[in-house]
Formats: structure tokens, C-alpha cells, sequence
């Protein structure tokens, strides 16, 4: 699946079979549902699921907690805005 065809799937009302807890909690983000998002990657325990983690309570405005996931996630904490940074972690997950 490409950036564009994840995008475009957003039209719908429940995200594509066969994605990642990852890809699927930043699924739900896009589509304006924070807790179906973070029950996504609740249910992945690796960094993939720790970023999007991350993402997500940085979005909510708990940077200490979103800084635990960061690292949980062995990535930088991240300064760029939340839009970007959304693109970019779902650029990376579906390479």
C-alpha cells in the first residue's frame, strides 16, 4: 500500500484488513478517533507500536509521556509538526 492509497482509505468507515496495529492506530488518528488509535497500538508492544505511541500522546499534549514512548521506540523526540510527523511515521511503516 502506498502513502496515497493509505490516505485514500480513509474515505472508509473502518480501516483496511491486513494493516498493522501501528498503521491501524494511525488510521483511527487521522480519522479524528484518539481512543480507537491508541487501543490500535496498545496492542503492539514493539517500537513500531511505541512510536505511534509516542505520536499520539504528544498529540494529546503529555510530552513526558510521549518522550517514554519515544524512547520506548528508539527514535527521537520529535519537534516537527504533528501533521508531518504523521506522514512521516506512516511513510516508514509501510516501506
Amino acid at each position: 500500500m502506498t502513502l496515497d492509497e493509505f490516505r485514500q482509505s480513509l474515505t472508509a468507515t473502518q480501516p483496511p484488513s491486513g494493516l498493522t496495529d501501528a498503521l491501524t492506530g494511525l488510521w483511527w488518528d487521522a480519522r479524528g478517533d484518539w481512543k480507537k488509535a491508541h487501543e490500535s497500538v496498545q496492542r503492539d508492544e514493539g517500537a513500531e507500536g511505541a512510536w505511534v505511541h509516542a505520536h499520539l500522546h504528544r498529540k494529546e499534549g503529555d510530552q513526558n509521556n510521549a518522550a517514554y514512548w519515544y524512547s520506548r521506540a528508539r527514535q527521537p523526540v520529535c519537534r516537527e509538526p504533528l501533521d508531518e510527523e504523521w506522514v512521516s511515521i506512516v511513510r516508514v511503516l509501510l516501506s
